[in-house]
C-alpha cells in the first residue's frame, strides 16, 4: 500500500519526527510505503519563529503554498493520503479537499495536539490568528476516514464530531533513547527540553527554582526556550539552543526532569489536548521527573514509581527538593520509568496500529 503523508514541518519538528518518519521502516515491514512531504522545508522553519525575517518568511509561505499544489497530484496515485495536522500552517483545507474530493483519495488525519483550540501566537500575536484558520481542524476531522490521535482528550473531542478515531500516543525508539551511566561529580542537573511556545510554563516555576537555590545545589539545563536571555537570580543556568544531533544526549545528561504545564497560559483545552510526549523521553533514558497532572500527563507512568506530580508552587518545591536530596529515589524511579515505558510505548506496537488504521481507511480491514 502505498500513503502519501502531508506534513506541516520538516524533521526538525517532533510531531513530524516521532508521528511519522519514524514510522517509515515499521510501516514497510508491514507492507506500507510511506512517502513523507513537509509544507515548510528546513530553512524556511528554522526562521519561520524570528520575526526579523517576517517579510521573507511570508513570501517563503506563499511559495510553499504553491508548491503544495503538486501533493495533489501525487495523491492520486496513493492509496491513502495521510495528513499530520494540517497540509498547510495557514488558510482554509483547501489541499486536503482537493486531494479528498477531486483526487478522491481516502484521508487519515493525525492529531497529536489540540489544533481546534484557537490561541494567540506568543511570536506573531493576532495576525497569525487571522491566518492560521482554527476552524479547518473540524473539517478534516469530518473528511477523514480515520483519526489517529495522541490522547484521550483529542479522541473524544474528534468522536464527538462523528470520527472513527485510534489512540496512538508519540513515543520513541527506546533501542536510541537509552539511559546513560550517571555520575556523582558537580551538582544535580534539572533538566527542560521543549519549544519557545512551551517555555513560558516553565518560566512559572521560576520562583519555585529560586526558592529551592537557597537550600539545594543545582543547576538547570534549559534547551530550545527560543530564547538567549534566561535569568534565574541565584540558580545556575544553562541556555542551549535545540538541535537534532544532539537530541538524545540533552536527555540523557539531565539527573531530573520538568514538566510544568499550567493550563491558563493559552487555553485549559490547548493544555488538556498534550500528548505528555516529554515525559515518555524522560522515561526512556532512565530519569525520574516532576510533572503538573494536565491532559494525558494525568494518565501517563505511574505517579509516586515513575515521577512525582505537582500543582501548586509548593507541591513543586517539595517534589523536586526531594529528588535532589535522595539519590536512591531517582535511582529506582529512573528505573521504573525506563521499564514502563518499553513495556507500554514500544514503536512496534505503535506501528500495528498505524498499520491498522491506515488499512482500514481503504476498506482493507477494521483498526482494532
Amino acid at each position: 500500500m502505498k500513503v502519501l503523508a502531508l506534513a506541516s514541518y520538516p524533521v526538525e519538528a517532533a510531531a513530524t519526527r516521532y508521528r511519522l518518519h519514524q514510522f517509515v521502516e515499521p510501516l514497510s515491514d508491514r507492507g506500507i510505503s510511506l512517502t513523507i512531504k513537509p509544507f515548510l522545508d528546513s530553512k524556511r522553519f528554522n526562521s519561520l519563529y524570528q520575526r526579523r525575517d517576517l517579510a521573507r518568511t511570508a513570501l517563503g509561505l506563499m511559495k510553499a503554498g504553491a508548491l503544495r499544489l503538486r501533493d495533489v497530484y501525487s495523491a492520486r496515485q496513493a492509496d491513502v493520503v495521510l495528513v499530520q495536522r494540517e497540509a498547510m500552517i495557514f488558510g482554509p483545507p483547501v489541499i486536503e479537499w482537493l486531494a479528498t474530493r477531486v483526487a478522491r483519495c481516502p484521508m487519515v488525519l493525525d492529531l497529536d495536539d489540540a489544533t481546534y483550540v484557537s490561541y494567540t501566537s506568543p511570536t506573531y500575536g493576532k495576525f497569525s490568528r487571522a491566518l492560521k484558520w482554527f476552524s479547518k481542524t473540524d473539517d478534516l476531522i469530518r473528511w477523514a476516514r480515520v483519526v489517529t490521535c495522541g490522547n484521550r482528550a483529542i479522541a473524544e473531542y474528534a468522536q464527538s464530531k462523528g470520527a472513527q478515531t485510534r489512540i496512538i500516543p508519540t513515543v520513541v525508539d527506546t533501542n536510541v533513547f537509552v539511559p546513560f551511566p550517571r555520575t556523582s561529580n558537580g551538582p544535580i542537573v534539572l533538566g527542560w527540553i521543549g519549544t519557545h511556545s512551551t517555555f513560558p510554563y516553565l518560566r512559572e516555576i521560576f520562583p519555585v527554582l529560586q526558592e529551592l537555590a537557597r537550600t539545594h545545589r543545582f543547576r538547570i539545563k534549559i534547551v530550545g526556550a527560543g530564547t538567549s536571555e534566561v535569568n534565574i537570580p541565584g540558580v545556575e543556568v544553562e541556555n542551549l539552543e535545540w538541535q537534532l544531533e544532539r537530541e538524545v544526549e540533552d536527555f540523557q545528561s539531565f539527573d531530573v526532569g520538568l514538566y510544568p504545564i499550567d493550563p491558563s497560559l493559552y487555553a485549559e483545552q490547548w493544555a488538556a489536548g498534550k500528548s505528555g510526549f516529554k515525559a515518555i523521553q524522560y522515561m526512556a533514558v532512565g530519569i525520574p521527573f516532576v510533572a503538573a497532572p494536565v491532559g494525558a500527563m494525568a494518565d501517563i507512568g505511574e505517579a509516586g514509581i515513575t515521577h512525582l506530580q505537582a500543582s501548586t508552587k509548593d507541591e513543586w518545591f517539595k517534589a523536586v527538593a526531594g529528588l535532589i536530596s535522595n539519590q536512591r529515589l531517582r535511582q529506582t524511579m529512573g528505573e521504573s520509568g525506563r521499564r514502563h515505558v518499553v513495556k507500554h510505548y514500544s514503536l512496534s506496537d505503535q506501528a500495528d496500529k498505524l498499520a491498522s488504521a491506515l488499512f482500514e481507511a481503504t476498506g482493507q480491514g477494521k483498526a482494532s
